[in-house]
């Protein structure tokens, strides 16, 4: 009798999947998640060691897995005032928990449709499609059960550029003239070739229009956080340092638009390595904060899992 009420309560959930891309937990994971993200390619031992530094100078672990929970903590007492109840789980690309693990937990805990929202604005074939094979492999080992569909797209949804202008406001208050900051939109780069008639930088432009036309100062967009060798998405972040000194403007103000959540790429890419950057060319430097579990995210968030727009697994 208590497996038949379980189940019963089970079909009145509808399961919500957060996944993003995963942080090693200390400096001793950097190696396997390194590993991991670079699908057992050799790791050569200075890169590790680069890595390794990195991690270490923002604290030893990455806030990521931390965040993802608090946003699908809030995400899920939000969609609790619909009446229907929701289970919201955290699955990660490249780190524990897995993807795997949590479409294996859904199915245990007799969830029969979620619908999956990858954590990033400009969700593409080149830029995510990793999380969307993941998903279909994992499916693949639990006999397709939950069914589980994938959110739309959300890199115009109003409310996510309000989150960011939001934001932007906030950290623009860095400037005693906030038009004479130089504000650098990012996103992660990628290799050039992933990017034939891929929609990604489209998506990025289309986000950054949205946005200016709410909050109107000079402005660039440039990739960060790239990987070795040539052909990768360009201009980089320095690059527009080194314009915005050159057109003697008061400071640079970094707005991560391709990021959602707090991560090295945020921590120590920008927070760091472009803030010395800036500094030594006697700019100011700000950061727009990310979003993170922001009130305005959240609601985003639930406005496109209560959505009918969806895409099959």
């Amino acid at each position: 009798m208590e497996d038949n009420e379980k189940t019963e309560r089970s079909q009145d959930v509808k399961g919500v999947l957060l996944l993003a891309f995963g942080g090693a937990d200390s400096l001793e994971d950097v190696a396997p998640f390194v590993s991991n993200v670079l699908r057992g390619r050799p790791v050569p031992p200075e890169f590790l060691d680069e890595i390794r530094e990195r991690y270490r100078q923002i604290g030893g672990s990455s806030p990521l897995l931390s965040i993802t929970k608090k946003q699908a903590e809030a995400l899920e007492a939000l969609l609790a005032k619909d009446g229907r109840r929701y289970k919201v789980f955290v699955g990660m690309l490249n780190w524990h928990p897995f993807i795997k693990d949590a479409i294996l937990e859904m199915k245990e805990e007799g969830i029969k449709e979620a619908v999956a929202v990858i954590m990033a604005p400009h969700a593409t074939e080149a830029s995510t499609g990793g999380y969307r094979r993941a998903v279909r492999e994992a499916l693949g080992e639990t006999g397709g059960v939950p069914k589980i569909e994938f959110a739309g797209e959300w890199h115009t949804h109003p409310l996510f550029i309000e989150a960011v202008v939001e934001k932007m406001r906030e950290a623009l208050k860095a400037f005693d003239s906030p038009k004479d900051a130089h504000m650098i939109f990012t996103a992660h780069s990628l290799p050039k070739a992933l990017l034939v008639n891929d929609p990604y930088v489209r998506k990025i432009h289309e986000t950054v229009r949205e946005i200016t036309d709410r909050i109107n100062f000079e402005y660039r967009i440039a990739f960060q956080s790239k990987g070795r060798g040539d052909g990768w998405l360009g201009p980089e972040v320095e690059e527009i340092i080194i314009e915005a000194s050159a057109l003697a403007k008061e400071g640079v103000l970094v707005v991560p638009v391709g990021f959602v959540a707090d991560h090295v790429e945020t921590l120590y890419d920008i927070d760091i390595l472009y803030k010395e950057k800036a500094e030594s060319m006697n700019l100011r430097f700000a950061r727009s904060p990310s979003l993170n579990d922001s009130p305005k995210f959240i609601e985003m968030l639930a406005d496109v899992v209560r959505s009918g727009k969806r895409i099959p697994a």
